[in-house]
């Protein structure tokens, strides 16, 4: 089926125009490998004026686009909707990371629930706003609830993966099959690095805080906090001695750093 826009263009299909790439709002800029990635396909020429994690302003234009009208056309749909997704996203990640001031750790493991073709942008966004996409850099073992529940306990799962000796194993906290208090005790007394309390609710890292002080363990183990936190939240939440904060859906679902394509 003919594209329409082969009907429209025809009488200027051979003419090159200039166009200019104009976010609406401040933030942060990502996506720029993508975008070139998709400049190529599209057979549209690029020149970015700012580089992945750079401060863009509203109104100052980022980047010049040469291309024939068809090709103009792409470009407005493919670049703009590329860059505003990981832009968006990478702001809302700089934001986070302003508000925690250094003092704990910020992570979007979020981009994991992604869709597969976008996962690796996510993670780049999430970077380039200066937050992390893993709990620590180090090797780590992420062991969740539906391991627990498959071992049948926490003492267990934590044997099944007693010989990875150079990782870090993380256990997920969530008060479930038994309390909060327990289940903090069980994975200290297995070898636990990292205790993530994936609950939401700030007394159940309260709880967990108590347990871990009361065996000594304060400065052998780090404690993690996820569960639909918000990014408003974080000074409050980096008081209580937290060393990880995991913010998902308001930093991968966070809105469009719109752009506009004029051309000149």
């Amino acid at each position: 089926m003919q594209d329409i826009r082969d009907i429209i263009f025809k009488s200027i299909e051979n003419q090159k125009f200039n166009a200019l790439l104009i976010p609406e709002r401040n933030g942060l800029l990502s996506g720029v490998k993508y975008a070139l990635e998709e400049a190529e396909k599209i057979k549209i020429e690029i020149e970015f004026y700012k580089k992945e994690g750079n401060q863009i302003e509203r109104d100052k234009p980022i980047a010049k686009i040469s291309a024939f009208p068809k090709n103009m056309a792409l470009a407005e749909e493919r670049i703009i909707g590329t860059l505003s997704k990981f832009s968006g996203i990478a702001t809302a990640a700089k934001k986070a990371v302003d508000f925690s001031e250094g003092k704990i750790r910020v992570v979007s493991g979020s981009w994991k629930k992604m869709p597969p073709s976008i996962k690796d942008g996510v993670r780049s966004a999430i970077v380039s706003g200066g937050a992390h996409f893993r709990i620590t850099d180090d090797n780590m073992i992420y062991l969740d609830k539906n391991y627990i529940k498959m071992f049948g306990s926490i003492p267990k799962t934590l044997d099944a993966v007693k010989d990875f000796k150079s990782f870090t194993k993380v256990i997920q906290i969530k008060g479930k099959q038994l309390t909060v208090e327990e289940e903090t005790r069980r994975a200290l007394e297995n070898g636990c690095g990292i205790l993530m309390v994936d609950t939401g609710e700030i007394n159940d890292v309260v709880r967990c805080l108590k347990i871990v002080d009361s065996m000594g363990m304060r400065n052998k183990v780090k404690i993690a906090f996820a569960g639909g936190i918000k990014i408003i939240e974080i000074k409050e939440l980096a008081k209580l001695g937290i060393d990880v904060l995991c913010i998902g859906k308001e930093i991968v679902d966070a809105p469009l750093l719109d752009m506009r394509l004029d051309v000149i």
